[in-house]
């Protein structure tokens, strides 16, 4: 197994709040404003929100993971 070598710093961030108090909308805006600053691709509010369940309930029911490279 290869070794993993860490060459920059790494940062866990974890939004936990109440329904429908704006997670997800922060999430896309965090990965919106990340992409102007630093190239790559946003991820919009309906690509976070993924599950058949949650698009139909136009909520989050599980946890996502949404990666950011500086």
């Amino acid at each position: 197994m290869a070794d993993y070598v860490r060459d920059k710093d790494h940062v866990n961030v974890g939004t936990i709040g109440h329904v429908d108090h704006g997670k997800t909308t922060l999430t896309a805006a965090i990965t919106s404003v990340a992409s102007a600053k630093l190239g790559g691709v946003a991820k919009a509010f309906d690509q976070i929100d993924n599950a058949p369940e949650e698009k139909a309930r136009g909520i989050t029911i599980s946890a996502s993971h949404v990666e950011y490279e500086t």
